[in-house]
């Protein structure tokens, strides 16, 4: 099932911020196709100096290619880094599709520090689970993840169209993103003391389910807070 849009009727803004995260990301993105022409080499130590490389989180230092800031600064770069056309677009098709109702329901703010946050705790999940790795991770998937959980929460029940078979349906987001955890979960097992999971390369399907995990409770505690407030009101 590959969402292609959702029922925005009741969205009260503009998406901005899902559109900058968007644009930042495509522009990211090419720079990193302008390495790669020049220079494959060049491209390959730009991903490793700005990606998340687990090791040194482990050993609380940066290693070569080292960068002149903190090494932990990573830990965002690499969310605006990618390795392919299929990743980015994947990636930038459902942070589009289902960020812009989590965006409108947080508040633009908001929106900016839960999805660094979700893509923190997906980093943080892959690290614990390959903290050896010397593989460097990339891409948005983890603060996508954060959205598609959040809006699981928000929005169970919204109506998402999806193309499947050639054709296109309207079924609830608990359908679409409830398949698409579950997809994550066995994968996320099935990689654990493998190869991927050990941080030999792959997807880092961990770092999904961390990510997801963090949006799921991040929209629990907001929305308990907002039911909260509205019964002392």
């Amino acid at each position: 099932m590959l969402p292609i849009g959702d029922d925005n009727h009741d969205r009260q803004r503009w998406p901005i911020v899902t559109a900058l995260f968007v644009a930042a990301n495509v522009v990211a993105f090419f720079y990193e196709l302008s390495l790669g022409e020049a220079d494959g080499q060049q491209l390959a130590q730009f991903v490793h100096t700005w990606g998340v490389v687990p090791r040194e989180f482990a050993d609380a230092r940066d290693l070569a290619p080292t960068i002149e800031l903190p090494f932990f600064v990573t830990l965002v770069s690499s969310m605006f880094l990618h390795a392919g056309w299929g990743h980015l677009l994947g990636n930038m098709l459902y942070l589009w599709v289902f960020g812009d109702n989590v965006e409108d329901r947080l508040g633009r703010g908001a929106f900016v520090v839960f999805y660094v946050a979700a893509g923190l705790a997906a980093a943080g999940a892959q690290i614990i689970a390959s903290p050896d790795s010397l593989v460097p991770m990339i891409g948005a998937s983890g603060a996508v993840s954060g959205v598609l959980g959040a809006y699981l929460v928000l929005f169970p029940k919204k109506r998402v169209r999806v193309l499947m078979f050639y054709f296109v349906w309207e079924v609830p987001a608990f359908v679409v993103l409830g398949f698409w955890a579950a997809m994550q979960l066995v994968s996320g097992y099935a990689s654990v003391g493998s190869v991927e999971g050990a941080g030999g390369g792959g997807v880092a399907y961990l770092a999904h389910i961390g990510g997801l995990a963090a949006g799921v409770l991040v929209a629990l505690c907001w929305r308990g807070t907002v039911v909260r407030r509205r019964a002392v009101r």
